[in-house]
């Protein structure tokens, strides 16, 4: 079943057209790799999606209005302990203040979802005492504390480590079992995209230039793709270095 659908999105910055006639799908229980060299359009699409920036033209529709966002640096509140930033949407945004009054909830709310990151007895630990790995995980924590349908991670494995990489691709996967979320991944690493994408779409110049599974990524003939796979310069698209 469909959760996420855009058709025909456009999109400019000043004269710089960034998104040029995008249309892709992603079902429950599905997660879908946007890969591409930088400029592509690929943190457009999920600024798109979360409703940060708002489309020229085209389509988009949300079948759930609850939307879980992992940014690319964790984003959390150095001055809060790990409790009270995975809590902060519960406590702050108005549709779910009156829901969740009782500190005692919230506080059970809040160690079920560092259990699921694998985060357990930390509640009280502050963002400095936490490696950048373990940070990445409570941004996973307060993103899906309010129980979304659809995560959307932007480059989730960042100035990580090999090892903490792994733990946080993991971590994707076990969400979207656990959650049967749609989720959307962007992201430059092949690692990422072979251990957590059912489906690879690839930008380029503002537009969908390939797209498969990470298995046909990495075995199909297509100079886009071979392009990307292989790190070179040699190929149709060109970097910002030129």
């Amino acid at each position: 079943m469909e959760a996420i659908k855009l058709k025909n999105i456009y999109k400019s910055f000043d004269d710089k057209k960034v998104l040029n006639d995008v249309s892709f799908t992603v079902d429950y229980g599905e997660t879908i790799a946007i890969v591409g060299f930088s400029g592509s359009g690929k943190s457009t699409v999920l600024k798109i999606i979360s409703g940060l920036i708002k489309q020229e033209s085209g389509t988009v529709d949300i079948k759930d209005k609850e939307i879980g966002m992992v940014f690319q640096y964790s984003a959390l509140f150095d001055s809060l302990s790990i409790l009270e930033n995975v809590a902060f949407p519960l406590r702050e945004r108005k549709e779910f203040k009156k829901e969740y009054k009782d500190e005692k909830k919230v506080k059970e709310i809040v160690k079920e979802k560092l259990k699921m990151v694998g985060l357990s007895g930390i509640e009280d630990n502050f963002p400095n005492e936490l490696s950048g790995g373990m940070q990445k995980r409570v941004s996973f924590a307060r993103a899906i504390v309010t129980n979304p349908k659809i995560i959307l991670y932007d480059e989730p494995t960042a100035g990580l480590d090999p090892i903490s990489s792994t733990v946080v691709e993991d971590d994707i996967v076990q969400l979207k079992n656990e959650l049967q979320a749609a989720s959307i991944v962007v992201t430059h690493q092949m690692s990422t995209i072979q251990r957590t994408a059912d489906r690879v779409i690839m930008l380029y110049d503002g537009g969908i230039v390939w797209q498969g599974t990470p298995q046909e990524m990495l075995e199909t003939d297509d100079p886009y793709a071979r392009q990307f796979v292989n790190a070179t310069r040699e190929g149709p698209m060109l970097t910002a270095a030129g």
